[in-house]
């Protein structure tokens, strides 16, 4: 079977549970050398055994500059270059809006807009010429959320960084798109509630999607490979809503 990302060098933040892992899976089996990061030393190792032999882990934080710094002299010194970023790492927990505290906003933007910021800004002098660089937003970027505006209002931020550095990296042919996922079945949505609420919540939620169901990592993990491949050279600037139709309609 032909591989879309033969020889292509990818980094996947965030890439030790959940879309990361799919993602940086599905990024190996389509034939590219991934490198992933992550918090939880226990967890990257779990990942990269699960990936298989085109898989490096880095213990690194993305709200943390000096650790993001790491990761790219890792690169640069073992691979030299990169093809595709896919800046996933991120969270976030619910709080409603009268009991937002200052740690609860800074731990969340720290995240996943400071840490994809500089994720992305650091790994230029890395990306080759006609890269590809993805986003992870959200569909509660566009959408109203009781208790989770800080972590809605982050991923509609991200979703502005695309649109802005799509022209700031005009010039050299890289890409930088979107995925908003709807609500995906990942160890970060079931953590929202205490486990005897997991299933309430899951059922909420999947009463709100048209296709009557959650989403699966792996179905996010095909189009972040799909954005990283040739087959997407025209397309630069977007937001990919893969929510079975939950923002859509």
């Amino acid at each position: 079977m032909s591989k879309q990302l033969n020889g292509k060098i990818a980094l996947v933040t965030g890439g030790s549970t959940g879309i990361g892992l799919a993602a940086a899976k599905e990024l190996a089996e389509q034939g590219a050398r991934v490198f992933i990061t992550g918090r939880r030393q226990a967890e990257l190792d779990a990942a990269v055994a699960d990936i298989g032999p085109d898989a490096t882990a880095i213990r690194a934080d993305a709200s943390v500059l000096s650790d993001l710094d790491a990761v790219y002299a890792k690169i640069a010194a073992t691979a030299g270059e990169l093809d595709i970023l896919f800046a996933n790492a991120g969270g976030g927990d619910m709080m409603p809006l009268g009991a937002i505290t200052e740690e609860h906003f800074d731990r969340i933007f720290g995240t996943n807009v400071r840490g994809v910021l500089f994720t992305v800004q650091k790994a230029l002098p890395l990306l080759v010429d006609g890269a590809s660089v993805i986003l992870t937003s959200s569909v509660t970027s566009v959408t109203g959320t009781a208790n989770f505006s800080v972590y809605s209002a982050s991923k509609a931020a991200v979703r502005n960084f695309a649109r802005s550095w799509a022209l700031d990296l005009k010039d050299r042919g890289i890409r930088v798109n979107v995925v908003s996922p709807g609500p995906i079945r990942t160890p970060g949505l079931g953590g929202l509630v205490p486990e005897e609420a997991r299933q309430g919540l899951y059922d909420a939620l999947a009463s709100q999607v048209p296709l009557g169901r959650l989403g699966e990592p792996a179905e996010i993990a095909k189009a972040v490979a799909f954005l990283a491949s040739g087959s997407a050279s025209f397309i630069n600037g977007i937001e990919l809503f893969i929510d079975g139709g939950m923002a859509q309609v």
